[in-house]
């Protein structure tokens, strides 16, 4: 159980599948945008004075929708993440990393024996 908590919360899985959902999503927003822009544009001169229909509800529907699928994602994965990975893979320490301190440390030992 353990190697599959460090395969979920030490690679890129939960960044790409947020990443993901968070494309799909808004691909929806962009092709009901254009199908907006699309029905605003005649396809002939008799069509100019007629009444196309609209779809700028269904736009406004993708954008909630997004913004909705947005918050969810956040509230009920990412912070989630966010705290596992605090909690099971805490961050190092501010300061000198251990491979620097290490060469340091051979550096001042070099020059106490003159070399």
């Amino acid at each position: 159980m353990t190697g599959f908590k460090n395969f979920v919360l030490r690679g890129n899985l939960v960044e790409i599948a947020v990443g993901l959902i968070m494309a799909v999503a808004f691909a929806a927003v962009i092709s009901t945008f254009v199908a907006w822009l699309t029905d605003l544009l005649p396809d002939s001169a008799s069509e100019i004075f007629s009444n196309v229909p609209n779809s700028f509800g269904a736009f406004l529907n993708a954008v909630v929708t997004f913004l909705l699928i947005g918050a969810v994602v956040y509230f009920f994965v990412v912070m989630p993440y966010t705290k596992a990975q605090e909690k099971f893979f805490p961050t190092e320490d501010a300061g000198t990393p251990a491979d620097i301190a290490l060469l340091e440390e051979i550096r001042d030992l070099l020059k106490t024996r003159g070399v």
